[in-house]
């Protein structure tokens, strides 16, 4: 979305771990799982994106046409621990999972790199 323009000026969500590349495509970084800023629904995460599509159902089928889905999926969302958010992990647990990244860090920021530069050259 970012890349195609649909971002600039609004409030958006993503993965915590990319959230700080959303400035390279004119949007406003929010923590929120689920973040709607005009007629832009965006989400972050594995668990957030369920939030999402639930989100983005009741607005097109009603709150009970979601609340069925949601039941259907028994999405009752229960973690065993409260290590979801990089605020609430351990920091030992942080530090793997950024280590862990850190490969595909490189690439990922390169390519949104890019994507802005195509981006702001295309409204140049």
């Amino acid at each position: 979305m970012g890349a195609a323009g649909l971002l600039t000026g609004r409030r958006a969500a993503c993965h915590w771990a990319w959230r700080d590349l959303l400035p390279l495509f004119g949007a406003i970084p929010d923590e929120a799982r689920v973040v709607r800023d005009g007629n832009i629904i965006t989400g972050g995460g594995v668990t957030a994106g369920i939030d999402f599509a639930l989100t983005l159902l009741a607005e097109v089928g009603g709150a009970e046409i979601a609340q069925t889905v949601q039941l259907g999926l028994e999405y009752a969302p229960a973690p065993p621990f409260t290590a979801g958010r990089p605020e609430d992990a351990p920091p030992s647990i942080l530090a793997a999972y950024r280590q862990r990244l850190a490969p595909l860090a490189g690439m990922r920021r390169a390519q949104a790199y890019e994507a802005a530069f195509r981006l702001a050259a295309s409204h140049s």
